[in-house]
């Protein structure tokens, strides 16, 4: 991963830093071990370790700067001063160590890398901050500030401390460090749903730690409720907005209802648990809804593409009738033709003209919106048409094509997209049995009643037939068996039917069989006898 060039340190940055980890330090300086900064929630170091990704070892003095102030003024340390000096810059360099691990694996971090990271990011967090953790307590420890037996427990604090601080703080000040975090926070705000589950919050928390016993947060659970729809209703900003404000009525609770150190530090445990839930769930819904938008945003460029292909399908006939009424012209010119017969050319040229800007038309609607133009239609005519490019074809492949259309019926239908319908099924079915061996390349195409008001059109090839998952795949947008297809066609086929109130299926059999059904229009009784016959 690369590593994005440090912007400059302003003197700007520089105020901001100190006096933000030094409130930071004091807004979170609760239950202190022996008087040190070793608290059950330590959110000032998130602060340093955005300035030290953003700005890099520029940041390391003042941060060490900020540390060393706030043991002064929060804890009115009585150490000597040359201790402080040391153990500030020794915190300043671990968390210098922290930033410089998460540069080199996520890059230039933000909300989106750690979206694209997240484990990694919280391996970084805790195994850095365990290192930290180890090295800052051993040194108070040796310089006897903290008591013969304590160590465990002060390594336990600080660890959970500066852990839990960090994975919940800094997704929070870095978006607010970034203008379109910012911009993003507003929105967040001026959303209805931000403020039903911060009114979810403060429920969940007057259940949380109003109901259980003194000093107990027996229904701790009831908080995931409200992290939960804000990641599910705005991905993982919304989980981290809900887990500050969450992590803020904890600190809030146990500060009013005077839990003790032991209580506080094992909530902060399973505030960990909440975040890691809350942060996941946010970064699935987030790529649900990526994946989502770029999924259709690819089917509309592959539509597109199939429209493109249908198009040349169906205006190749009436651009070969141009081509031919043109040479035509052309001949009757130089034969000096009579005017009529000028004018009975031009004029079926004008025709085919007109049916190519219809067939344009009317499978752009279709494509833009799903619009039909229903009018009556003769089946056997729907059918022969649709055939008939393929006989030809078949019988220079040595293929059996049979179209048995059977006693005249009339549909409600665009005659032009279940065209596109039946020329797609048996372009498939053409494909499917050229893979036969002679004299056993089959297709039939038919028509029979299904039911009343119904008819039901099979295309069957004498192909390999379809498994009962590659009936499921074959529906599926971009599930396509020939090397050169887009995987659309039946699914824009099945979508064009639908249009129609009718329905395209596959069977699963050792033989392919597609069966499309629809509605019979006009008199659908009189059509029904005529199919029985």
């Amino acid at each position: 991963m690369s590593i994005s060039p440090t912007p400059q340190l302003g003197g700007r940055h520089v105020l901001i830093l100190i006096f933000g980890y030094i409130a930071l330090d004091w807004v979170s300086y609760i239950h202190a071990l022996h008087g040190l900064n070793i608290t059950p929630w330590s959110p000032a170091p998130a602060l340093g370790l955005v300035f030290l990704i953003r700005f890099g070892k520029k940041a390391v003095l003042p941060l060490m700067l900020s540390i060393l102030l706030a043991d002064l003024w929060v804890r009115q340390l009585s150490a000597p001063l040359p201790g402080a000096i040391g153990m500030s810059g020794l915190l300043a360099l671990g968390y210098w160590g922290i930033a410089e691990g998460m540069r080199r694996r996520l890059g230039h971090l933000d909300i989106s890398r750690i979206r694209q990271g997240l484990l990694e990011w919280v391996s970084i967090i805790a195994l850095g901050t365990l290192v930290v953790s180890l090295l800052f307590v051993s040194l108070q420890f040796w310089r006897g500030l903290i008591p013969a037996g304590g160590w465990l427990q002060a390594l336990v604090h600080y660890w959970v401390g500066d852990g839990v601080g960090i994975l919940i703080t800094m997704p929070m000040i870095w978006m607010l460090h970034d203008d379109r975090g910012r911009a993003h926070i507003a929105s967040l705000l001026r959303s209805k749903h931000t403020w039903i589950y911060l009114m979810g919050t403060g429920m969940a928390m007057w259940v949380a730690f109003g109901h259980g016993d003194h000093g107990q947060a027996s229904y701790f659970y009831v908080l995931f409720l409200p992290v939960a729809w804000a990641a599910a209703r705005q991905g993982l900003s919304g989980a981290v907005f809900s887990a500050v404000v969450v992590q803020i009525g904890i600190i809030g609770s146990v500060q009013l209802q005077g839990f003790p150190a032991i209580t506080v530090l094992e909530i902060q445990i399973l505030m960990v648990a909440l975040v890691l839930f809350g942060f996941f769930m946010g970064i699935v819904i987030d790529e649900k809804q990526r994946v989502s938008l770029e999924l259709r945003e690819s089917l509309r460029l592959a539509a597109a593409g199939e429209m493109a292909g249908a198009l040349a399908h169906e205006l190749n006939q009436p651009l070969s009738a141009l081509t031919t009424y043109g040479a035509a012209c052309e001949k009757l010119i130089e034969r000096g033709a009579s005017t009529e017969q000028l004018r009975d050319t031009v004029s079926r040229m004008v025709e085919e003209s007109y049916r190519a800007a219809e067939v344009l038309r009317r499978l752009r609607d279709f494509f833009r919106s799903g619009a039909t133009r229903l009018e009556p239609v003769q089946l056997d005519t729907l059918l022969r048409q649709a055939s008939a490019p393929f006989l030809a074809k078949s019988q220079s492949l040595g293929i059996d094509l049979i179209v048995d259309v059977g006693p005249p019926c009339t549909l409600l239908a665009d005659s032009l997209q279940l065209g596109v319908v039946f020329r797609n099924l048996l372009s498939n079915a053409v494909d499917a049995v050229s893979t036969q061996p002679a004299g056993q390349r089959h297709i039939i195409l038919s028509a029979a009643p299904a039911g009343a008001g119904r008819v039901r059109i099979c295309v069957e090839d004498s192909g390999d037939g379809l498994s009962a998952e590659s009936v499921v795949a074959s529906f599926e947008a971009f599930q396509s068996t020939k090397s050169n297809g887009l995987g659309l066609g039946l699914s824009i086929s099945r979508a064009m039917v639908e249009a129609h109130g009718g329905s395209l299926r596959a069977e699963i059999a050792d033989f392919g069989l597609f069966i499309v059904e629809l509605p019979t229009g006009g008199d659908t009784e009189n059509d029904t006898q005529h199919l029985h016959r």
